[in-house]
């Protein structure tokens, strides 16, 4: 490491130099362009578990549009794609390959028992998620056995309080509460020094709005970055609400003043929350 050079620097430095070569640096692995809407999903086998790193995305039905993103395959399947090519760049986490090389990332049903093998859920856009009874309990018991979700790009007070009565049929408030995460947290540590969670806009939104980041104006200005422990003191999970971390790695490649703002602060979050979930 070069003299006073800070984590956030040497990460941006090394995602830089990834952009500019335009391909990563394992493998070839291609990072791809986002605003693909309508992909099918990949649902996930036991075969696709083997020790490495799978991007587990949850899918769930949405009882109405939140106005924000299109439910559960919001921002995918680039962000899944691109999160786990510059995780394998980024950390020593085995990144698991498909036959053409690039990661294996996987969908998951909530009441499917194939959930118990990833150590890490990621779900978005869940304002309007209406989980059946099966998926709760099963969520419920992923969650207590070990499990980890992460739910990211949810804007404002509606999709705030449409998400959190979805959690807390799974983790009952006055056994599990909901906990501001502070900046001394081992989470915004583990490998880059977080200062603070970035609110980060889709590129649409910042682009129509001329650069603004709160989507949902005075809604969602300030950023919240809450979860929930287990009985251990550990969380289990953690919700980034009005930001979207998960656009500055699905649109990294599309507009370079848009990835210098906001990619390497999201790659940092993103990866902090996925070490501390796999080794906690």
């Amino acid at each position: 490491m070069a003299a006073g050079q800070s984590s956030a620097q040497r990460l941006t430095a090394a995602l830089v130099t990834a952009v500019l070569a335009d391909v990563s640096i394992v493998n070839a692995q291609d990072i791809i362009r986002g605003g693909r809407r309508g992909q099918r999903p990949r649902f996930a086998t036991v075969e696709d578990f083997d020790g490495g790193f799978s991007y587990c995305r949850a899918y769930y039905n949405s009882v109405y549009n939140t106005g924000s993103g299109s439910g559960w395959d919001t921002d995918y399947p680039a962000a899944d794609n691109n999160f786990s090519v510059r995780l394998a760049e980024l950390t020593r986490v085995p990144v698991k390959l498909g036959s053409d090389r690039q990661p294996r990332n996987v969908v998951i049903r909530l009441d499917d028992p194939v959930l118990f093998h990833c150590p890490l859920l990621f779900i978005e856009d869940t304002g309007g998620a209406e989980f059946s009874g099966e998926e709760v309990l099963r969520l419920r018991e992923y969650l207590l056995k070990g499990g980890f979700l992460w739910m990211d790009d949810s804007w404002g007070s509606e999709n705030w309080s449409g998400w959190i009565h979805q959690l807390s049929r799974v983790l009952p408030p006055s056994e599990f509460p909901v906990v501001d995460i502070p900046v001394t947290h081992q989470i915004m540590h583990t490998l880059y020094d977080v200062k603070e969670i970035p609110q980060i806009p889709s590129i649409n939104f910042w682009y129509r709005s001329g650069g603004q980041t709160s989507e949902n104006g005075s809604d969602s200005r300030p950023v919240f970055f809450k979860g929930v422990l287990d009985r251990q003191g550990h969380l289990i999970v953690v919700m980034s609400h009005n930001t979207d971390i998960a656009d500055s790695w699905e649109r990294e490649g599309e507009n370079r003043e848009f990835f210098d703002l906001f990619s390497p602060r999201g790659y940092a979050v993103g990866v902090n929350v996925v070490v501390y979930a796999l080794t906690h």
